[in-house]
């Protein structure tokens, strides 16, 4: 579906795929802007993502960004960075406020708008550019 849309538009996509490896080896071999995989830090988690991330650098799918997500401690951002050196890593702090927002079935961005974690999705956002940040 997405190779259907007009490359030359101007515009933003933003597409959560599936967990693994499918989804990358199915983008084909058209670039995208950025190409953002989201881990834990657990073993499993991080194997998957790096073989991911070996595969958007090997077929130049586009710039890549690894988002931490969950991460408690220094150890949890040591084994992050270590799977990933010389890579763009966002980290997401696991974080209280967003998962009791998620229990409620609110957006943690209303619920807890200046909390570390929401901080941290929103400077990911804006990393990626202002039309992905809601300000462009």
């Amino acid at each position: 579906m997405l190779g259907q849309l007009d490359s030359a538009a101007d515009g933003v996509v933003i597409a959560d795929f599936e967990a693994g490896l499918g989804t990358v080896i199915r983008m084909g071999d058209e670039p995208v802007d950025v190409v953002v995989l989201v881990t834990e830090p657990t073993v499993k988690s991080l194997e998957v993502a790096r073989r991911a991330a070996d595969l958007v650098h090997r077929q130049q799918l586009g710039r890549l960004v690894v988002t931490a997500n969950r991460l408690r401690d220094d150890e949890d951002l040591s084994r992050v960075r270590a799977a990933f050196p010389g890579i763009e890593v966002v980290i997401i702090p696991d974080e209280p406020a967003i998962v009791a927002a998620e229990r409620r079935g609110v957006a943690p961005f209303d619920a807890a708008p200046d909390s570390p974690g929401v901080r941290a999705l929103v400077a990911l956002a804006d990393s990626l550019g202002p039309a992905c940040s809601g300000r462009g």
